[in-house]
C-alpha cells in the first residue's frame, strides 16, 4: 500500500468501516498491520501473535486486548504488551490517526518487518 502523505501516514480505511469490537488486517510497506477498533477508539499493532506466529485477525476485542485466536493470548491494543500467556513478548504498536474519517496508519521507513 502506498499514498503516505509528508508525516509518513498512509490512508487506509473509513473508520466508519471497522465496527467497534471489531479488526481488520492491512500490509503496509511489508508490515503486517491489525488495527482495531475499541469502543470507537482505534489502535494498531502487528498482525501476528508472538507466541506461535499466528495471526490475530479477527480475534475478540476484550477490554482493551485482542485475544489470540489459537492459543488464547492477550495482548494490549494500547501498548502491544503481552497480558496472558502462551505470549510472554510484547508485539510492535503503529502510530495512528483519524482524519477526515480515515484511518491512517505510520510506519517508520527506517524500521523493517517484523519477522515472523
Amino acid at each position: 500500500m502506498s499514498g503516505a502523505d509528508d508525516e509518513g501516514y498512509v490512508p487506509l480505511i473509513d473508520a466508519a468501516a471497522i465496527a467497534p469490537g471489531r479488526n481488520k488486517a492491512f500490509v503496509i510497506q511489508g508490515h503486517e498491520i491489525l488495527v482495531c477498533n475499541v469502543d470507537g477508539g482505534f489502535y494498531a499493532l502487528h498482525n501476528r501473535c508472538s507466541h506461535a506466529a499466528e495471526r490475530l485477525e479477527g480475534g475478540r476485542i476484550r477490554g482493551h486486548c485482542v485475544v489470540c485466536p489459537l492459543h488464547g493470548a492477550r495482548f494490549d491494543v494500547r501498548d502491544g504488551r503481552a497480558v496472558t500467556a502462551p505470549a510472554r513478548t510484547g508485539i510492535p504498536t503503529y502510530p495512528l490517526r483519524i482524519v477526515d474519517g480515515r484511518v491512517e496508519v505510520r510506519v517508520d521507513p527506517q524500521s523493517s518487518p517484523a519477522s515472523t
